[in-house]
């Protein structure tokens, strides 16, 4: 028996993974998440690690992941169904949430509860959510004024609880005890002004994305700034007493990865779990080995981010996680979606359906919209590199004059191939946005009322290109139209997805009904 456990303590230790030092890489990489999935913040109870993250004007929202190494995520679901339902977030009366909704969260557990923390200019409020059972994601929601931007929640050892946040000038304030809002008398100050000097006297990016630890007695404050003419820099604070005074310094100014938070494993490594903006398909997940030298955490190998780690398990490929997840609309007894899905906005549930016809997804048509970007019921999903793709086949016999229903590549410079119905006429289309105007690059007439299309997008080397298909019969496939080159842009503020739509210009009612949504690794062996 002692055998045995002396055998498991080793493999404990040796599948603890350590920083890619030869060429016997065991194949895992960074980004070990190549997705959007930015802001990250998390936290590890005992040998499970909890992660949450940033979706903006998705819903629902707030997503949370769970990992075993730090390498392979899976969804565990979502903090918030909807964060409110203005007409901004239910895309009403000519308004929108594109690159709103809620931003950076911090992640907590203390006293055997889960919190986790958003805030949202749009509704000028911060949000915290708690749960005793995060497995099962089911949290209780606590909502105050102001919106405290970019915050991180932190409990301290004397029992009171604190938000650090800001840009800039951070500052710290107390809050109540049952954390219903900003506690009246507690400490309320700046403790850390300008912030981002540490990183040089010309600064783009005011330091912001704050997340707050103590170790070893001491108060750290991690940091994202960018100076001008420079790179996304990571910088940490540290101080004896809360309220400082904080000596900092730049802790990582490399490939641009930063902000996040330190993170240790049940072995007693320490890692930074940071994130890069990389290029369209998103601002996607770092990990990246952290050694401490006379009390400061020292990020990389000589000041470099390794894309490569030496760890015993792959990076799993994305499409064999549920972050992403196929989907043929069966659903025997539970109507509910797949955690990979979130709608783009609120949804109007009255006018979408997975019971009007067995293993169909239904989208009515409810109004008239402009384009697009304006229609309710979009169904999204993340789109994942270095290559994927997403096939869908949609039935159109109940469309009405004037709709048009497909396959999205979703980001303020779109590019879609859909079913468009004009006098009574149909035709498969392929559009999309060129000199920020959307623009209709081919058609092609369809005889009958089932279609399939499929897009491709390429991230390899930041070439950033979608291509557009279609097929009358799931089996011989055509190009359609021209690549799109996907541009990340702060408008929308989040990586590509791919999304399945329906909107009429004419008259409301009209429907389609989506058989299925498949997605690869793979392109198209034309692309």
């Amino acid at each position: 028996m002692k055998k045995h456990q002396i055998l498991l303590a080793l493999l404990l230790v040796i599948f603890d993974f350590q920083v890619y030092s030869g060429s016997n890489c065991l194949g895992a990489e960074n980004p070990v998440i190549c997705a959007d999935v930015p802001d990250v913040a998390a936290v590890r109870v005992r040998d499970t690690y909890y992660m949450s993250s940033t979706t903006m004007h998705m819903n629902p929202g707030l997503p949370i992941m769970r990992s075993k190494d730090l390498i392979n995520w899976e969804l565990l679901g979502y903090a918030y169904d909807r964060l409110t339902d203005n007409d901004a977030m239910s895309l009403e009366k000519g308004l929108n949430a594109y690159s709103s909704g809620s931003w950076a969260s911090s992640i907590r557990y203390h006293n055997d509860t889960f919190y986790v923390t958003t805030f949202s200019h749009l509704t000028g409020k911060t949000y915290i959510y708690k749960t005793k059972d995060i497995e099962k994601c089911q949290w209780e929601e606590i909502s105050f004024s102001p919106a405290l931007h970019d915050h991180s929640l932190f409990f301290d050892d004397d029992g009171r609880v604190y938000m650090l946040y800001g840009a800039g000038n951070l500052r710290l304030v107390e809050l109540a005890s049952d954390l219903s809002g900003i506690k009246k008398g507690g400490i309320d100050q700046v403790i850390i002004p300008n912030a981002s000097a540490v990183a040089g006297p010309e600064i783009g990016l005011q330091a912001e994305g704050s997340q707050m630890a103590k170790i070893n007695g001491k108060y750290y404050v991690m940091n994202i700034t960018w100076p001008r003419g420079g790179m996304r820099t990571q910088i940490v604070h540290r101080a004896d007493k809360i309220t400082g005074p904080y000596e900092g310094r730049v802790v990582l100014q490399d490939k641009g990865v930063a902000q996040g938070c330190l993170i240790d494993s049940p072995s007693g490594q320490w890692y930074a779990l940071l994130f890069q903006d990389n290029g369209s398909v998103g601002r996607t997940p770092f990990v990246v080995p952290v050694q401490w030298q006379e009390g400061w955490p020292v990020h990389g190998i000589n000041g470099k981010v390794p894309l490569q780690l030496d760890v015993p398990v792959n990076n799993k490929s994305l499409a064999d996680t549920n972050i992403v997840s196929s989907d043929d609309f069966t659903r025997s007894n539970d109507k509910s979606m797949p955690l990979a899905w979130q709608w783009n906005h609120n949804p109007l549930n009255t006018h979408w359906s997975l019971d009007s016809r067995e293993g169909y997804l239904r989208i009515t048509t409810s109004r008239v919209d402009k384009n697009v970007l304006d229609a309710r019921n979009m169904l999204t999903q993340r789109t994942f590199g270095p290559v994927c793709s997403a096939d869908i086949k949609v039935e159109v016999a109940n469309m009405k004059d004037g709709d048009c229903a497909g396959l999205i590549a979703l980001q303020k410079k779109y590019g879609y191939v859909a079913i468009r119905r004009e006098n009574d006429i149909k035709k498969i289309v392929m559009v999309s946005v060129q000199d920020d105007k959307a623009t209709e690059v081919e058609s092609v007439p369809l005889t009958n009322d089932t279609a399939y299309f499929r897009i491709s997008c390429d991230f390899r080397d930041r070439s950033d290109l979608a291509y557009f298909y279609y097929s009358t019969d799931g089996i011989n496939w055509n190009r359609i139209g021209s690549q799109l080159k996907m541009i990340y842009s702060m408008p929308h503020f989040m990586g590509y997805r791919f999304g399945l739509f329906n909107y009429a210009t004419k008259q409301a009612g009209g429907f389609v009904d989506f058989d299925h949504y498949h997605i690869s690794d793979q392109l198209t062996e034309n692309d």
